[in-house]
């Protein structure tokens, strides 16, 4: 039987597929125009944290009988917002997309998008993901726990990324005035 959870997590599965793909592209794209890779040894920890998301959700939904459920109107209402956002979040940074860090050593920062508002829009969407999505399902479990796990990894995540950005990029003058996840709307 097709259902509301089987249909947005078959979705969201092909959606992070088709992001790998483009993320590989990418980071080739950036080796050969002089960039390099940064924050490696975290990286398994991202996928790892995303990959139990997934089982946790699929778990957490059908242990409590929600498989059947039409997903709850405001969280799954703020899930559709973020998949806009994160359309948006990746055209804005084109080739400089990417589920790793890559620098590349001269560039400008990113400034169009949500990245005129924002320092870490891409972030933002995930946080949104990760909480909207299993509530929509009432799988309230996920959502808290790994909420909580996504702030601990975007903590050494983000600071890593930061760090060279700000070393080989422009990145402190363009983006030192935006806020990391709230907008600032005076621009």
């Amino acid at each position: 039987m097709v259902t509301w959870f089987s249909v947005v997590f078959a979705f969201v599965i092909l959606q992070r597929l088709m992001e790998l793909m483009i993320a590989k592209r990418n980071g080739r794209q950036m080796v050969a125009l002089g960039g390099f890779e940064v924050g490696r040894e975290h990286y398994k920890y991202i996928v790892l944290l995303h990959a139990a998301f997934f089982a946790a959700l699929f778990g957490e939904v059908f242990a409590r009988g929600n498989e059947t459920m039409t997903p709850h109107g405001a969280p799954f209402a703020l899930f559709c917002v973020a998949q806009g956002l994160r359309v948006w979040v990746l055209l804005s940074l084109g080739k400089f997309w990417n589920t790793r860090i890559y620098v590349l050593p001269g560039s400008e920062p990113v400034m169009r998008g949500p990245y005129r508002f924002l320092r870490h829009p891409n972030y933002v969407v995930v946080a949104l993901e990760l909480v909207t999505l299993p509530l929509a399902f009432g799988a309230w479990l996920t959502a808290l726990l790994f909420t909580v796990l996504n702030a601990l990894v975007l903590r050494v995540r983000i600071r890593a990324e930061e760090q060279a950005l700000i070393e080989v990029t422009a990145y402190a003058e363009g983006m030192g005035d935006r806020e990391r996840f709230l907008p600032t709307l005076k621009r």
